[in-house]
């Protein structure tokens, strides 16, 4: 492939158990990406939900990635200890946020008259955004999103296709700094790919619902905006995304290269439409870039 700007990826875990088959497929193809357009593949633990964190998570993931030969540029960063950059960008939104004295419960009672896509959604219905109710204490912060016109935001995910999303209707304002205190993933995520110079994100399609909100975020921030390719996401036999949630289990239980090779590489290869055969990890990755960039000739989007 031609190189263009100079392509900086990341792979972006939570460390709230070891990695799964679905996670893996995530990481492999943002890798894959990453060495397709001769860039860099940055890793970032995104340990800012504490209440979820998993001791010692994030070394398990690291040495994963390492055993399956998926070796990172520059140092590992963990969203933990970036919170000033988080907290600026709070001041930097200023008059755009506002504090939010609602439960999820009380949201969920509000949409009860609602129908439709309305009704399947948990969309803020505004009740705080001139001032809290008397008696209310303010429990997290929110962006507000513009009301009139609406905020309609499209982009073109290399693998999806064009997405267009109606901020203001499907969404509404929407928490930068949760209840329990911790940062949102929406404002940590942007707040990063935007310090790191991130040029263009992989991942999977459970996060592509998300990207217009992110989107909304970098405009206000005066961030630029990366290229998105969202991958289909493993699911289990009852049609569940695969996740810690969902009973997924640890693809790496220390098995030996060849067996790594054989139960979880080659199987999410083939997950993402590539047909690789190879006999060692080192081989494995030889043959998966150019698969890659065959998948990718085949995409609405090349990029």
């Amino acid at each position: 492939m031609t190189p263009r700007t100079p392509y900086i990826g990341r792979f972006a875990p939570s460390p709230t158990g070891p990695l799964h088959i679905g996670s893996l497929v995530a990481a492999m193809a943002s890798y894959l990406d990453a060495k397709a357009h001769h860039g860099q593949w940055l890793v970032r633990i995104e340990d800012v939900d504490g209440d979820r964190n998993v001791a010692g998570a994030d070394q398990h993931i690291l040495a994963s990635l390492q055993r399956c030969g998926m070796h990172w540029d520059g140092d590992v960063t963990w969203q933990s200890q970036r919170t000033g950059l988080y907290e600026q960008a709070l001041r930097q939104l200023g008059e755009l946020i506002y504090p939010c004295g609602c439960s999820r419960k009380e949201i969920a009672d509000s949409q009860l008259s609602l129908t439709g896509r309305q009704a399947q959604a948990l969309i803020y219905p505004g009740t705080c955004r001139h001032g809290l109710a008397p008696g209310k204490s303010a429990r997290a912060l929110r962006l507000k999103v513009p009301q009139s016109p609406h905020c309609v935001l499209h982009f073109d995910d290399r693998w999806a296709g064009h997405v267009s999303q109606d901020l203001t209707d499907d969404v509404g304002d929407f928490v930068v700094k949760r209840a329990d205190g911790f940062w949102a993933y929406q404002l940590a995520v942007v707040v990063d790919d935007g310090d790191q110079g991130i040029t263009d994100i992989v991942r999977g399609a459970d996060l592509l619902d998300s990207t217009p909100r992110q989107l909304y975020l970098q405009q206000v921030l005066k961030l630029p905006r990366p290229a998105y390719l969202h991958v289909p996401v493993v699911v289990n036999e009852l049609g569940e995304k695969l996740s810690k949630q969902t009973g997924a289990q640890a693809f790496d239980h220390g098995a030996e290269p060849q067996q790594l090779l054989q139960d979880a590489l080659l199987p999410a290869a083939r997950f993402l439409g590539m047909e690789v055969r190879a006999d060692s990890i080192a081989a494995f990755w030889q043959a998966a870039v150019p698969a890659w960039e065959q998948v990718l000739r085949n995409l609405p989007n090349p990029g």
